[in-house]
């Protein structure tokens, strides 16, 4: 791509994350005054006053810290799908079905109901150490054979890990019933009940692998050119793909620490993305940092109003429409290749 060309699609895309930001802004809004109490603009200014009124405890303490959560969460998952498809060059990996939500979450369920350890700053260490033995066992299992690591063999080898780890994971709570009732709403992916402890414990490591991510926007246009180009091109590959997954292990860790293994965000996002902005990851990686929140958020909405004065899981109403999304990109992946 000529300097002129690159020139004129940033000018076109650069106005384009303006108005994404300006989106989420709006849906961070909805999902401040929506729910099962309905809080006006006028009342969340009020509330920020903390006057000590109901609405001003439901703002401050529950919602603010659940949107906060869910911008970064959502980023997260949306960016390390970008970086994973990326990676493996396979347009169907994202951290749930590579197994590393999974990973991580088997280790966060035994930390809690084997080792007694309670809050997220101790449990997100076993978070991100279940995500890398996740990564680690994938890479092996689809190393084996002559063709190597191959993105059908990745895919395969995800799936069999996710479901592996997914039933230990179930084994463990259903045989504790404290166990159950703490966790069943982490398990299916919940923004619901995180207050600001578990955003505080979580935002600088999703911050500073957020910000770590938008650097690998060149050298994943180099793999995504094939290994011995990205060689060519001086790029240490080994490396580069070393980097790539601990950033998604920290990204995918932390968020799965935070608010259970959500899925379907980083596989459906990253597409979105390259609809809108090509197959150019320096622009897919802001692009999916800014549309998985409001995915994500936008899904948190929903199932607050629909299920009212009760609410569905973020987590399920991901799985509903996520469904039918994963079909399309196997139906239609052809049209956003990696």
């Amino acid at each position: 791509m000529s300097a002129a060309r690159t020139v004129r699609r940033g000018a076109a895309l650069g106005p384009g994350l303006a108005v994404l930001l300006a989106v989420l802004a709006a849906v961070a809004f909805l999902s401040v005054t929506q729910g099962s109490r309905d809080i006006s603009l006028a009342e969340v200014w009020r509330a920020l006053d903390n006057d000590g009124s109901i609405n001003s405890t439901v703002t401050l303490e529950l919602r603010v810290p659940r949107t906060l959560l869910g911008i970064l969460v959502g980023a997260a998952l949306g960016v390390a799908g970008a970086i994973l498809q990326g990676v493996t060059r396979n347009p169907l990996a994202d951290t749930g079905i590579m197994g590393i939500n999974a990973g991580a979450a088997v280790l966060v369920v035994f930390a809690v109901t084997v080792l007694g350890v309670h809050g997220v700053g101790v449990s997100i260490w076993f978070a991100f150490a279940g995500a890398i033995l996740a990564t680690v066992l994938v890479y092996a299992i689809a190393s084996l054979g002559r063709e190597g690591a191959t993105p059908v063999k990745l895919a395969l080898a995800g799936a069999a890990v996710t479901a592996g780890l997914t039933s230990v994971t179930t084994g463990i709570v259903m045989t504790n019933i404290n166990a159950l009732n703490e966790l069943r709403f982490w398990q299916v992916g919940s923004l619901a009940g995180r207050y600001a402890p578990v955003l505080t414990g979580v935002a600088p490591f999703l911050i500073l692998a957020l910000l770590a991510s938008l650097g690998f926007g060149r050298v994943l246009n180099g793999l995504a050119l094939g290994e011995d180009v990205a060689r060519g091109l001086g790029q240490r590959v080994g490396r580069t793909r070393a980097a790539a997954f601990v950033v998604v292990a920290v990204l995918a860790g932390a968020a799965t620490a935070a608010c259970g293994p959500i899925v379907f965000v980083g596989l459906v996002v990253p597409h979105l993305a390259r609809l809108i902005c090509g197959p150019d990851y320096r622009w897919i990686l802001p692009y999916s940092m800014l549309l998985a929140p409001i995915v994500l958020l936008l899904c948190d909405v929903v199932g607050r109003v629909v299920a009212a004065p009760d609410e569905l899981q973020v987590g399920v109403v991901l799985g509903v429409l996520g469904a039918p999304a994963f079909v399309a990109v196997v139906r239609y992946g052809k049209l956003s290749e990696v």
